[in-house]
C-alpha cells in the first residue's frame, strides 16, 4: 500500500488569526473551518478536505530550534501550476517582507519564505517532464539564483509544471 501524496501539514503557532490572516494574503488559502485556537485552510485550486492545520500554543511560544538545536521539518513545500503564478507569488511575498530566498535547482524553480512565526515554506514550479533535457537534469548537481524572467523566455509564463522530475521524458 504505497502512499499517493501528502494531504495536509498542521503546524503549531502563536496566534491562529495572524497565521490565517498570512496564508490567505501570502498563498490564497481560505478558511474551511475554524474554532478557538485552531483553524483549516485549503489551498486555492485543492481538493483535499484541507492543506493546512493551523494550533494556537500562545504568545509566549518560542521560536522553532529544528535544525538550529533540535531535529524536526525544515520546511513545506507547495507547487504553483505556472511560471506566471510563481512570479506573482515572489512579488507577494516580497510585499509581505516574508520571502528569504529564491534558488534555481533546475528541475525546480524555488521560492523561500517565512511566515509570521518563522516557519519557513517553499513554492516551487516543476519543470514538465516534456519539457526535460539531459542538461536539465544534469544541472540538478548545483543551486543557482532564480531568474524567474529568464525562466519564463525559457518555459513561457503559462506553461503548466509537472511531475518533471519524478517522470522524465528523457
Amino acid at each position: 500500500m504505497p502512499v499517493h501524496r501528502l494531504n495536509h501539514a498542521v503546524l503549531y503557532v502563536r496566534d491562529v488569526e495572524r497565521s490565517v490572516a498570512f496564508y490567505q494574503e501570502a498563498l490564497g488559502f481560505h478558511a474551511v473551518m475554524a474554532f478557538p485556537g485552531a483553524a483549516f485552510l485549503q489551498a486555492p485550486s485543492s481538493n483535499n478536505d484541507h492543506d493546512l492545520g493551523l494550533f494556537q500554543i500562545g504568545a509566549e511560544a518560542g521560536p522553532s530550534q529544528a535544525g538550529r538545536a533540535t531535529v524536526g521539518l525544515y520546511h513545506l513545500a507547495w507547487e504553483v501550476e505556472t511560471l506566471g503564478d510563481l512570479e506573482q507569488i515572489a512579488a507577494k511575498l516580497s510585499d509581505l517582507g516574508a520571502l528569504v530566498g529564491a534558488s534555481d535547482h533546475s528541475t525546480t524553480k524555488a521560492l523561500y519564505a517565512k511566515d509570521p512565526d518563522g516557519i519557513e515554506f517553499e513554492v516551487s514550479w516543476l519543470v514538465p517532464a516534456a519539457l526535460l533535457t539531459e542538461e536539465t537534469l544534469a544541472g540538478r548537481s548545483s543551486i543557482q539564483p532564480l531568474d524567474i524572467a529568464r525562466e519564463k523566455e525559457r518555459y513561457g509564463a503559462s506553461t503548466r509544471g509537472g511531475v518533471g522530475i519524478s517522470i522524465g521524458a528523457v
